[in-house]
This record gives C-alpha cells, sequence and structure tokens, in this order.
C-alpha cells in the first residue's frame, strides 16, 4: 500500500519560537505555534474567517536559524510531515495531538500582510529525523546525492 504524508503550510507564528538543545543529544529543537487563515464566503454572501493553529518541530540548524530570525507575528512557509504523538494522562485518559515536523522553509515576510523583508530561508535541507531512520538524526540531508546527479545531467 502507497502513502504520501506531505504538509505544506503558510502562516504567522503565533508565540516566539522555543530553543532548546538537550545536553544528551546536542541537536537543537525549537517548538512553534503557527495560525493559518482561511477566507471564504457563505451562500449569503458573507465572508468568513476560520483560523487553524498547528504546532510544529524543526532540529538542527533549521531550529537555529528560526529560533533567530523569527518572532511572535513572523510570516513563514513551512514543509513538513505529519505526525501523531500519543500519551496516556496520570488519569489514564488517552490523548493524541496532531503535530508538523518541519524538513523545509522559507521567510514569508514581515508578518504584518507586506511581502518582503526575512527573504532568504529557502534551501535549508531537513535536519528532522527521518521517520524510516527509528527517530536517529540524519545530519545535512541529501546534498551529496543531488550534487552527484548534477553531473549526470546531459546539459
Amino acid at each position: 500500500m502507497a502513502s504520501f504524508n506531505k504538509v505544506i503550510l503558510m502562516g504567522n507564528l503565533t508565540r516566539d519560537p522555543e530553543l532548546r538543545v538537550p545536553a544528551s543529544t546536542g541537536n537543537a529543537i525549537c517548538k512553534l505555534g503557527l495560525a493559518v487563515n482561511r477566507r471564504y464566503n457563505t451562500r449569503d454572501g458573507q465572508q468568513k474567517e476560520e483560523v487553524t493553529f498547528v504546532d510544529i518541530d524543526a532540529f538542527g540548524r533549521q531550529a537555529e536559524v528560526i529560533a533567530k530570525y523569527c518572532k511572535r507575528g513572523s510570516a513563514i512557509l513551512v514543509e513538513g510531515r505529519l505526525k501523531l504523538d500519543t500519551w496516556e494522562t496520570q488519569q489514564g485518559d488517552k490523548r493524541s495531538k496532531l503535530s508538523v515536523v518541519l524538513e523545509n522553509f522559507q521567510f514569508a515576510g514581515r508578518g504584518d500582510g507586506e511581502s518582503g523583508g526575512g527573504g532568504g530561508g529557502g534551501g535549508y535541507e531537513s535536519n528532522a529525523p527521518s521517520q524510516r531512520s527509528g527517530g536517529s538524526y540524519q545530519g545535512g540531508g541529501n546534498r551529496a546525492a543531488s550534487e552527484d546527479l548534477d553531473e549526470d545531467v546531459p546539459f
């Protein structure tokens, strides 16, 4: 059975990014909240707005860059994958939460509706733990593999 897990979101940060560097791994982890707005018209012709709040986890160098250059209200475009966390409360209730693991991002402006500003966040490769690797840190992405492919291009 084939499957595909990819999310692309653009919105504004709901809070300042929270950067941690656990001593056990030494890998930076950044938690951020994103608000994504959707505007639509009802059958009556009224304009409505719906806001979706999404929790995002970034790892490695990406986490450091986001923590350094972004703050509450910053506009950002995020590519990543969905991740379901499940746990049990002290009362024995089962809980679950859907979040996004960041794989790539771009700064999308200043967050006040104007474009421009930050720019240049593109091209950061994923430092998120790979799904297939059982959670281990993968480092700098596929840069060497993509450089090898460039040599085979006939033009």
